[in-house]
């Protein structure tokens, strides 16, 4: 039996639908990450799980049980669940010792020194042992997320779900806090965990969820993921990919245009200048070249550049699409018929570490991987 199901789940705010028919479940001891875009239903989908949002459709259940249903006491079933929060929540007024030991004792019926005493052992596990006696106000926010992990533990919940754990952190705590996530991933308790740290959610997970369109976009192993995803949305999310495109229609195109526009999309991703130059130079020499190969003089023209700059390695690629007779410069270049032509060639293939050509109804369509 699944430990959480999930079956049609709708939530919508207003006339903004953020989730749309879900479908998912998670089994014992089972790690799933969840990744995706700001705004695309990762930490509603979270709050749904626990009811703390509640879904205009579809059923929920935690351990068999529906928390959907009408006469479900969600408060007993949410003892087995603990949540960690993008904020710590942690009890102002109460020290460290108190903010764990509270719950337990009040809802589990364990003793003082029962509480206590698992509370001395997760701090250890933690390396917080010496702040038992303190107050939230002079921990670190590291500290005090780890904390709250640890405040979650105390409820020996069969299920932990992180909302973004580590985003209200400053980048020198955030290690801290993945270390201790990682420890208990290694004990297999069952987790959701919805984060932005990829390498992070390459360690740790056994299944990733890629939420897009509002909902489950692809699902897969982190290797099926992270190295080899099959839909649009996903890899240009992985990769982080950033686009340019631009349309040509006839021979007197604005060539200056073109190349302001390309000026600023590489300065708005950090090319440097000797960079945009080469980039600017190869869509030039692609167009001309596959523009005067491609079409007689009278014929209407219809060429599309795009170009692709991936954040995650650095790479360029210029993909140029070219409608008209067939036509490869890179088998013509050694012709000899157009020494123009040659020498626009040569400047592409010099600028790629990869080029290739193809023709695919009607197209002409021209590869090149940049050297930038």
């Amino acid at each position: 039996m699944s430990v959480i199901e999930i079956r049609g789940l709708n939530k919508s705010f207003g006339d903004l639908e953020v989730l749309h028919d879900v479908n998912f479940s998670v089994e014992e001891g089972e790690r799933v990450v969840i990744i995706g875009g700001s705004g695309c239903g990762k930490s509603v989908f979270l709050r749904c799980i626990e009811l703390l949002e509640i879904p205009d459709a579809g059923k929920i259940f935690i351990d068999g049980q529906e928390i959907t249903a009408l006469y479900c006491d969600i408060d007993k079933i949410r003892q087995s669940m603990g949540m960690v929060y993008q904020k710590f929540n942690l009890f102002t007024h109460m020290n460290v010792m108190e903010n764990l030991c509270v719950a337990p004792m009040k809802l589990l019926g364990m003793t003082q020194l029962e509480a206590e005493k698992k509370a001395t052992e997760l701090l250890a596990q933690v390396g917080l042992s010496n702040k038992a006696k303190v107050y939230p106000s002079v921990l670190s926010g590291g500290q005090q997320q780890r904390i709250a992990i640890c405040r979650s533990l105390m409820m020996n919940p069969k299920v932990i779900l992180f909302d973004e754990p580590t985003s209200a952190l400053d980048p020198t705590m955030v290690s801290e806090v993945l270390a201790v996530i990682r420890m208990l991933a290694k004990k297999n308790l069952t987790m959701i965990i919805v984060t932005h740290e990829m390498n992070f959610a390459r360690e740790v997970a056994d299944r990733i969820l890629f939420f897009a369109d509002g909902g489950i976009y692809e699902e897969g192993t982190p290797e099926e993921i992270f190295e080899h995803p099959q839909r649009e949305k996903t890899i240009t999310f992985i990769h982080r990919q950033k686009y340019f495109h631009y349309e040509i229609y006839n021979r007197d195109f604005d060539l200056i245009e073109m190349q302001g526009m390309i000026e600023n999309f590489a300065e708005k991703y950090g090319f440097k200048p000797k960079s945009i130059g080469r980039l600017q130079l190869c869509c030039e020499e692609a167009i001309y070249t596959m523009m005067s190969g491609c079409y007689d003089e009278n014929d209407r023209i219809s060429i599309v550049v795009d170009i692709t700059y991936t954040e995650s390695d650095g790479t360029s690629q210029i993909n140029l699409i070219c409608a008209g007779k067939e036509y490869n410069p890179f088998e013509l270049e050694d012709s000899g018929e157009n020494f123009e032509t040659n020498i626009s060639v040569n400047i592409l293939k010099k600028s790629s570490k990869n080029f290739s050509y193809t023709y695919e109804n009607g197209l002409n369509k021209l590869n090149l991987d940049l050297k930038l």
